[in-house]
Parts: structure tokens; C-alpha cells; sequence
């Protein structure tokens, strides 16, 4: 039996080095020989919900790697092909030597990026592509949405990093809040208006002579801000968040605007079986304007000693606390770190 390495998550939270059976390729699988992952705030949160019913749980929602085994029904790809993907919560993650791919969910990788720079993009890039494009309806198009406007909460994050970009290309005027600190970081992902969140920002942004915005994406605590998307969001105009609210929000304050408020989670669409094609179609046009120099990567910073639970453990702390601007990656291949390992049976 061949095995590979793998890190999961144990029942009680924890990280650990793995050895397991190497998957095989099936129907519209592909196999893919994993070079690098990147963490999300998913990988924080869903490691928090495993329990003695699903540990070992191998968790990873960012990835590029060599596709080494195709199943029988696979058409898009190749062995040998480098390809990059999000992959989905239904199956085992990219913390994983080898990894089973819907071929659906996966594009040809960027062929002028490294493969650190290219695992900071999948999930992200999708997520804002769909709130942008799918829900708060711009145009998906280079230069459609001149004269529009949106405001991004969170603009220093992985989402909002790529969300502005995505936005310029659109044509879109892009506002965005962070710390000063990071302006320059905004500014480098196309913000046109860098916004410190610590101030006044209804005052900011009227200072900057606008009343009103076509779209307002709080990829943060959406309750600390909905009263103010609230009162900028144009009528029809659209407000959307990634991230949930415990509390209700008040969604009866943009009712008399027929505003409509969006919900984005990436991975709906393959833990419902649902246009799941769209997010392979959307990552091929990701990977052709990274390629073409429209898109930069948003990767800050690659941990380059290698994937294993240590290693892993220290991405996640790096990203529970907040101290991540853009996106954290981890290369430097599959090893166990001494202190953490396992042999599943």
C-alpha cells in the first residue's frame, strides 16, 4: 500500500502529522501532487467544529500542484498538468501530500507565478469574484461599471485584497478601509480611496463627495457596519457580507431603498451540487488576467520550511490573531515535524 503525509485535526483542536493510504482517481477526479497551501479564516473556523465523529478531519481550501492521476471521466485535464483550485468542504482538504479535485472546481494554473503566489488566490479570488459579479450584480467585465462605486470593509484582508482589484478591472471606483499602516498596501490593490476605519467613516466618504455608493462589501463583523451601508447604499444598490452575524441586522432600514442584502460562501455551490462548473470558469479567467499582469498576487508572506502540523499550527495562530494583511502561504514540501505524528489505521 502506497502512503503519503497529511495533517489533521483532532478532536480536541489540534494539529498532528499523519501517514495515510494515497487516494486513487475516480469518475471526475483528478489526483493532485501538492505543492502549496494557503490558510484561510475557513481553516480556523472549521477546525474549531471538528469532533470525535469526523477527526482526523484534514482540513486546506487553497492549493496549486502537478495533477498525477486522472479518473476515467476526467476531460479538462492531463497528467502533468499544474493546476489551482479551492476544492470544497465536502471532501479531504489540500493539507494533504496528494489530494482528490473535482476537476469542475479546478483551472490550468497561472504559468508566470510561483506556486506560492498562485495557492494565495483560489478562494479568495472566488469569493470575491462571485459577491461582486453574482450577487451585488456588476458587470464581470474589464471597464463596465464606470461611474459605479463600492465601499470594502476589510480592505487589507485576502478578500478584500482581491476584491479591489477585481473591481478596478471592472471599472469600478474602489473605497476601501484599514488601518494607515496599510494604505500603501490598498493603494498597491487599486483602492482609490483608502479609508481609516478607527475614524468617521460615513464623514470620510462624504468628504471624498459621495452620498451614496452602489455597493457596500463588509467582508467584517457585518453588525458593527450595516447601519452605515444602511445609509449609503444607493436605491437598488446592494450590500454583501462573507462573514455571519450574531445578531439580527436590521435589513427593515434599506427596505425603503429596495436595497437587497447578499450572502456569499464560496463553498455553497459544492456542498449543494450547483453550478459547481461556474468556479473552475472563473478560475481560468483569474489565471488569465494574473497571467496577462491585470491581477497581481496578494500572498505577504510564505512560512517556506515545509507543510506539516507545526508549521501549519503556527499559519493558524498567525491568522486567528489578525496579524495577516493579504495571504499567508505555506511550500517547501510535505514533512512531519518531530513532535506531531500519527499513522492513521
Amino acid at each position: 500500500m502506497t502512503i503519503m503525509k497529511a495533517i489533521g485535526v483532532t478532536a480536541d483542536h489540534q494539529l498532528i502529522d499523519m501517514t495515510l493510504p494515497k487516494p486513487a482517481a475516480s469518475s471526475n477526479q483528478v489526483l493532485v501532487q501538492v505543492d502549496a497551501v494557503s490558510v484561510n479564516p475557513v481553516d480556523t473556523k472549521l477546525k474549531e467544529m471538528v469532533n470525535a465523529a469526523s477527526a482526523p478531519k484534514i482540513l486546506g481550501y487553497d492549493a496549486v500542484g502537478k495533477v498525477v492521476e486522472t479518473g476515467e471521466e476526467v476531460t479538462k485535464f492531463k497528467v502533468g498538468d499544474r493546476i489551482f483550485y479551492a476544492g470544497s468542504t465536502q471532501a479531504a482538504g489540500s493539507n494533504a501530500e496528494y489530494q482528490l479535485v473535482d476537476e469542475r472546481l479546478a483551472s490550468l494554473a497561472p504559468r508566470s507565478l510561483t506556486a506560492a503566489e498562485i495557492a494565495a488566490i483560489p478562494l479568495t479570488a472566488l469569493t470575491a469574484y462571485e459577491l461582486l459579479f453574482e450577487k451585488m450584480q456588476f458587470v464581470g467585465k474589464a471597464n463596465q461599471n464606470q461611474k459605479r462605486t463600492l465601499l470594502i470593509v476589510n480592505g487589507a484582508g485576502g478578500v478584500g485584497s482581491i476584491m479591489a482589484q477585481l473591481a478596478h478591472w471592472a471599472g469600478i471606483t474602489v473605497l476601501a478601509t484599514s488601518s494607515p499602516r496599510n494604505f500603501d498596501w490598498l493603494k498597491q490593490n487599486n483602492v482609490d480611496h483608502p479609508l481609516d476605519y478607527h475614524g468617521d467613516l460615513l464623514a470620510q466618504i462624504h468628504a471624498l463627495g459621495y452620498v451614496s455608493l452602489d455597493g457596500i462589501a463588509i467582508l467584517h463583523r457585518p453588525e458593527d457596519y450595516f447601519d452605515l451601508a444602511a445609509e449609503l447604499v444607493k436605491p437598488f444598490g446592494h450590500i454583501g457580507s462573507i462573514v455571519g452575524s450574531p445578531v439580527d441586522l436590521p435589513l427593515y432600514k434599506i427596505k425603503n431603498k429596495a436595497a437587497s442584502f447578499d450572502w456569499e460562501y464560496m463553498f455553497a455551490k459544492s456542498d449543494a451540487d450547483n453550478d459547481v462548473n461556474s468556479q473552475g470558469k472563473t478560475l481560468q479567467l483569474i489565471a488569465r488576467l494574473l497571467d496577462q499582469g491585470v491581477l497581481t498576487s496578494t500572498l505577504t508572506r510564505a512560512l517556506t520550511d515545509g507543510i506539516n502540523a507545526a508549521s501549519l499550527t503556527q499559519a493558524h495562530e498567525l491568522v486567528s490573531a489578525g496579524k495577516i494583511h493579504g495571504k499567508l502561504v505555506l511550500t517547501g514540501g510535505f514533512n512531519a515535524s518531530s513532535e506531531s505524528r500519527s499513522e492513521a489505521k
